[in-house]
Formats: structure tokens, sequence, C-alpha cells
């Protein structure tokens, strides 16, 4: 039986998608359905239908599956962020450590398992960064999430993802937006000043940094934006703006003014200060980062004699963790803000065997050849594209003997562990790290060892 857009369908989930939907065959056809969990049955109302699949919505479960729990959030089945508040934790780590394997398998065509994956103490209130779209009507400002695969917003001030404070310093922008007639960006004519409203906290120190990301070259009464933000926050070190005037959905632009205290908030993460600014990467949940990088350190297994480079280092924190346990470490970060902030976190910890080069990987490990170093272990901690295949080509011509892989996308992982296969970089050992609950993301670590065949 074919599948027409708006039938009504009965359906079995059997799975979750790398996106959080559940997934349902109907006549061999496979059905997506977002807020569903394995073992579920439900009355599907199909809303797009495709030459291989079709997308529903729940139009009724008949029957629930037993790892099914009520969402805590109103707009969780609404807003992009969460994908599982709907399944219990227990069901949710599952699916991940599934996810992680099958990719492995999948598509690097290795057989290797993943030996464990390091859940969270608590899945709410995680998050030490928070980027809000805004929208201004009549005065009014609307802050929260984009919907799943739209740029419509979701009010939403409570996320449970964030730390509850920053509900407060919505309130605070809410405030000065209504006193100044600040409009917000349009994307489809490019006019309007405020596109996003930013926060990051660090959760070591409890100090907070807002910043109003703007289509211009100010804003207007920073005096008593100041003001609201400070009644807001116990702790707040800074206050920016970010100047970002093209049309894009790119969040930050490349230049950040100061308009109160500093530029950067410190935090402390196993026992190392880093500071952060607003363009620099740093893991999003702080408690998760700290197991993730003690794996990274057990896998690493210094003695001290080490040269280590450590490539994607952003404001360096990997490397700089390893620093005390190895003869030398290079950081290669393509974002010059995050060198800057690398270079003075060694500098706040005392660290004087640490270097940095402002660089792509690839350019940065080509530098690094030419200088003729080589190095004993090389961590690549890539974005989600994963890592150019080229670069493998140089970290083995280094001599490299060990590979630290740090992922966030299981399929790149693969992808990536296939190429390193053929140069016999084998894996050793591989983690998985849930750094991101209620979301469908997972970190991954895996160690490769070059092995002579």
């Amino acid at each position: 039986m074919i599948i027409n857009k708006n039938d009504k369908i009965e359906l079995n989930i059997e799975s979750v998608t790398s996106e959080g939907s559940g997934l349902g065959r109907y006549n061999g056809i496979a059905v997506f359905v977002r807020g569903t969990v394995p073992g579920d049955r439900i009355i599907a109302h199909i809303i797009k239908v495709s030459k291989n699949y079709a997308v529903g919505i729940i139009d009724e479960i008949v029957e629930p599956s037993l790892q099914r729990i009520a969402p805590d959030c109103p707009v969780s089945q609404k807003c992009g962020g969460c994908s599982f508040r709907h399944m219990t934790y227990e069901e949710e780590l599952k699916y991940k450590l599934g996810r992680v394997q099958d990719a492995i398998g999948r598509i690097g065509h290795i057989d290797f398992p993943v030996e464990r994956i390091i859940g969270a103490d608590s899945t709410d209130f995680y998050r030490n960064k928070a980027q809000y779209p805004v929208c201004v009507e009549n005065g009014e400002l609307t802050a929260g999430f984009y919907a799943y695969k739209s740029h419509r917003i979701i009010p939403c001030r409570d996320c449970r993802l964030q730390p509850p404070e920053f509900e407060k310093g919505i309130a605070a922008f809410e405030k000065w937006v209504k006193k100044n007639n600040v409009t917000s960006f349009d994307e489809k004519t490019g006019k309007g000043l405020l596109r996003h409203i930013y926060f990051r906290k660090a959760f070591g120190t409890g100090e907070i940094m807002a910043c109003a990301v703007i289509n211009g070259n100010d804003i207007p009464d920073r005096e008593y934006l100041v003001d609201k933000l400070q009644q807001a926050f116990d702790n707040l070190k800074s206050v920016v703006i970010n100047i970002n005037k093209k049309n894009t959905n790119v969040i930050l632009g490349d230049q950040t003014k100061t308009v109160w205290g500093s530029d950067k908030i410190c935090d402390i993460l196993l026992d190392k200060k880093f500071v952060i600014s607003p363009q620099s990467f740093y893991q999003v949940n702080h408690d998760q980062c700290e197991k993730l990088y003690g794996i990274v350190s057990k896998y690493a297994d210094l003695s001290g004699k080490e040269t280590v480079v450590d490539l994607y280092c952003g404001a360096g924190t990997i490397g700089l963790t390893l620093a005390d346990k190895c003869k030398e470490l290079v950081g290669i970060e393509i974002e010059p803000s995050a060198i800057e902030n690398a270079r003075e976190n060694a500098e706040l910890n005392g660290i004087k065997n640490a270097s940095f080069i402002c660089a792509d990987a690839f350019d940065g490990a080509k530098e690094i050849e030419r200088r003729g170093l080589k190095p004993d272990m090389v961590i690549v901690d890539p974005p989600r594209k994963g890592c150019q295949k080229e670069l493998f080509d140089i970290i083995e011509n280094m001599g490299a003997g060990r590979i630290i892989y740090v992922s966030c996308d299981s399929a790149t992982l693969a992808r990536d562990m296939a190429v390193l296969n053929e140069k016999n970089y084998k894996p050793q050992h591989i983690t998985a790290v849930d750094m991101f609950p209620r979301t469908p993301h997972v970190e991954t670590v895996v160690l490769l060892k070059k092995v002579c065949m």
C-alpha cells in the first residue's frame, strides 16, 4: 500500500535516527516520527512523503514503550534542542552507545568494541553557553530557540539545559529593548539591530559573560543595559557586543567590543585556570568535560618524555591539562582569539613547555613537519565535519606513533578511522561520553596506535 500525505497509519517504532527521530516501517517504507521511543505503538499522521521514506507526527500513542516518560519541558516537542525528554536516560545512553558502535562498524568497516558510555550525573542545567535568537514586535522581546529545522523562534526562557540564572539575563535585555525601542534583525530585509542574546558561564568560578550580537557598530544606552545585567547576575564579569552585519546563519561575527568589565571570563577545569572569550571553542558541559579529558589523559599514558601535538586545540584546554605530563606541547587552532586565550592560559597556569600556532589543522601540521618536529602523540578534536583526509598523510609522515581522536560526530569519526586503518593506525580503546544529555549528540574518544604490518 502506498503512503499518502495526511494518511493515518499504525506504526511500531523500532529504533532511533541520528537526529533523534523514531523510525518505524510501513509496508517496507521507512517512516520517521519525532517524539517517539523504540517500543511505542502509535497512530502516525503523515505530513511528508518522499520516494523512499515518509515523515509523520504522533496522532495517538496506542501503546507506550516501557522506556517512555512524561516530558518535563512544555516546549521540548517543538524546540529543536532536546530530542529525548520523553525517554528514560538509561534508554538514551543505550541508543548513543549503539549509535557509535554502529557507525564504526557500518561506516568505518572496523570490528572493534566501544567499551562503554560515560553518562552524566545530572542531565539538567549543564550548558555553560546559551545563544538565544530574538524577535522584537511592538516593543516586546521574544527570545527562545529555533523550532526543529526552521528559523521560527519557539519562546523559551527557562530551558532545562541552561543555568536557571540565564532567564534573569533575558529579562534584563527585555527591559533595555523596551526602554530604547531596540529593533531585532530581519533575515529577509537585512535590517534591525539585535540578532542574538548570548551568555557564557564558567561553572568552576561562577563568572558570567553577557553578549549582544548586533547588526551594527554599537548599542544605545549601554549604561542602562549594564545596570540591569548587574542586577540580574551576582557574578557578572563581562558585557560585550559582537558585530555581525552579514546575512548569514553564522551567529557570531569577527569583531567583539567590550562594553563593561573584562573581555573574557575565567573557568577552572581539572585544577587549571582557563580564560574564555566569546568566540573561543569551549566544551559546553563542564563536569562531563572533566570526565572526557580524564579519559584522554588515561589513553595518553604520558611519561614526561613525549612531544604532543594538539590539533584543533581551541583555547588549549585538552593539551594544557596534559602539559605537566609531557616534554613539549604544540597546539594548533585557526581562530585567533582562541590562540590568544591558549597562550594566556599557558601563562596563567605557569606552563612553560607549550607553544601555539594560529593556522588551520592542515597548514599547522605542515608547519610542524617543516620544522622537523617528531611528535610521539597527536590529539585531534575536529569540528563535526571531521578531519581533512590529507591531514592524516602529514601525521603519518611525522612518524606519530599514537593518535587520540576526540569526536563529536560518530559518522565522520568512523569515516576518518577507516582512512587511518589503511595507514595501519589501529584502535586500542574506544569510549563514548554523553556530553550533551537529552540531545542526540554524543562525544567519543579513540586511542589509535601505529601497528607495523
